[in-house]
């Protein structure tokens, strides 16, 4: 299909907001046939996820429009080749109309993308929103073991340098016949080897009193090298959401309660929103 391209619009829905959008974007087209421009095909990705625009010949995503952001979609009955729809943008918030020369398919499609919203706010609902959560957490998650691995093989590194210059440094030959004083092994660093066996005697008493036990590490929290507990999937609560996150989730909710409206036909949401 031909892509007519996008324009911003000051409404989220209606029939007059798409139809001037419509002339105004058809007027541009007719301005690029007569210098020679062509008008450029894409093809429609249609998910429960949301509406992609490829490149037909390298499948190179052109526009990634989400469903819950999708407000209005609409096909014109004077026009059977023409199909639109209304999406806010995620970045400026504004809200783009996109119109579409479809070949004489444009009530499929709209109806096509009218049962991917339902199926997603039904999945949506189901879900709570929380498995899309914890994917991101997920990702998240393993993006900053990423960044710790990285950082741990600099720091590997930089202690080798060091253990290199200092073998450097300190390798010395003592004068013949001398005698060196023997002292307790020592690391790189000139410190004494921690040993995990302690023995009372060895602790120095005061006032004839013996120091307090060491309290035992077996009963405390295990923390990774940031002083963070790990992370749990399993027990992730709707409010243990960072606020990006719970954010996203509010803007999901608010976009599929407002619905996604079809030119003469309006998805009720209603039943759905009974049962959660």
């Amino acid at each position: 299909m031909n892509f007519l391209g996008s324009t911003e619009v000051e409404q989220p829905k209606g029939t007059e907001v798409v139809r001037d959008a419509v002339r105004k974007l058809k007027f541009a087209r007719h301005i690029k046939k007569s210098e020679g421009q062509k008008i450029p095909k894409v093809e429609l990705q249609i998910s429960i996820y949301g509406v992609k625009i490829l490149e037909p010949k390298t499948k190179e995503v052109q526009h990634n429009c989400q469903l819950h952001r999708i407000s209005f979609c609409a096909d014109d009955k004077t026009d059977k080749r023409i199909f639109t729809f209304i999406c806010k943008d995620s970045e400026s918030n504004k809200h783009l109309c996109y119109v579409f020369d479809s070949e004489k398919c444009a009530e499929e499609i709209t109806l096509t993308i009218g049962q991917a919203f339902d199926l997603a706010y039904r999945k949506f609902l189901e879900s709570g929103g929380k498995d899309v959560e914890t994917r991101k957490q997920i990702a998240g998650l393993q993006k900053r073991i990423q960044d710790l691995e990285t950082e741990n093989m600099e720091l590997k590194n930089k202690v080798q340098d060091l253990e290199n210059q200092l073998r450097i440094t300190h390798v010395s030959t003592p004068p013949a016949g001398s005698v060196t004083p023997k002292s307790p092994s020592t690391d790189i660093f000139d410190m004494i080897p921690f040993s995990p066996v302690s023995h009372q005697s060895s602790i120095p008493t005061h006032n004839g009193m013996q120091p307090p036990p060491v309290p035992s590490r077996s009963n405390e929290i295990k923390r990774d090298l940031f002083g963070a507990e790990p992370f749990d999937p399993f027990n992730c609560g709707a409010g243990d959401f960072p606020p990006d996150i719970q954010s996203k989730l509010d803007e999901m909710q608010e976009g599929f309660k407002m619905g996604l409206t079809l030119e003469g036909t309006v998805f009720c949401l209603d039943p759905l929103d009974s049962r959660c």
